[in-house]
């Protein structure tokens, strides 16, 4: 087992929005995360990776348990050692080149050597189809480049897994596909990630796992196909015929 979430929970302001969630990743593993919005998703994944604090809660990672709650700043900062996390708003430098983005997080984070760093960071952006772009600023690209950015930025930290908030929620649709086509490309490569999405076809197609939630809890998990063809829950079957419905 490379993660295991147990009894993860969280409130603000007096409402619980996580109500003690579980969840286990193995090696390999793309794990959609579904569910209606104010579900709980985020904020989970936020809590894995300490960007939230969660009221309580334990993760084992590759074996090392961590409080979810009272981990000190050196655990924390050991943890995100071997994670990554892309953001739906791309959060990248404006002031900042497509290279420096990448670059920075190694040379000041890691304190790798300029010249190693752009290397690696080259590599990472040829991975995702921005290695002719190193010159320019985020403004001087669409939000589909930008997200491509953000996951090489990812990449270059040679993370165990990368957790991924709603990636193409930002973007217009016709960008969509490119990102997607990336993140493909990575689950095929056996990238273990945790991606919180409404992208339907990702998550059934790509993906290995579902955790559908709603209202702060989890409602079904279980192999992908099996949750799109015969899910067991009636929530579940209902989220799925609207799906359909949807589409049609």
């Amino acid at each position: 087992m490379m993660l295991e979430a147990k009894n993860v929970r969280k409130s603000f302001d007096g409402r619980e929005v996580l109500r003690g969630i579980d969840l286990q990743v193995e090696k390999g593993d793309v794990i959609a995360i579904l569910g209606p919005s104010g579900s709980g998703k985020t904020t989970f994944l936020r809590c894995l990776n300490f960007l939230e604090r969660a009221d309580a809660g334990e993760l084992v990672f590759d074996g090392e348990r961590f409080d979810l709650h009272a981990a000190s700043r050196a655990d924390i900062a050991r943890l995100r050692k071997k994670t990554a996390f892309v953001f739906q708003n791309y959060n990248l430098f404006l002031n900042k080149t497509v290279l420096q983005n990448v670059t920075l997080g190694l040379t000041l984070g890691a304190r790798m050597k300029k010249d190693a760093a752009r290397e690696i960071a080259v590599k990472a952006l040829e991975q995702v189809g921005m290695a002719d772009r190193l010159d320019a600023y985020p403004s001087q690209l669409s939000g589909g480049q930008q997200q491509r950015v953000a996951i090489a930025r990812a990449l270059a930290s040679s993370p165990e897994i990368i957790y991924f908030d709603e990636p193409t929620s930002a973007l217009d649709p016709e960008l969509i596909g490119e990102v997607l086509s990336v993140m493909r490309q990575l689950a095929e490569a056996g990238m273990t990630m945790l991606v919180v999405t409404h992208e339907m076809d990702f998550a059934r197609n790509v993906s290995s796992k579902v955790l559908f939630m709603e209202g702060g809890s989890v409602i079904e998990s279980g192999p992908s196909r099996r949750f799109f063809e015969q899910p067991k829950e009636e929530r579940s079957q209902a989220f799925i015929r609207s799906i359909i419905e949807a589409r049609k």
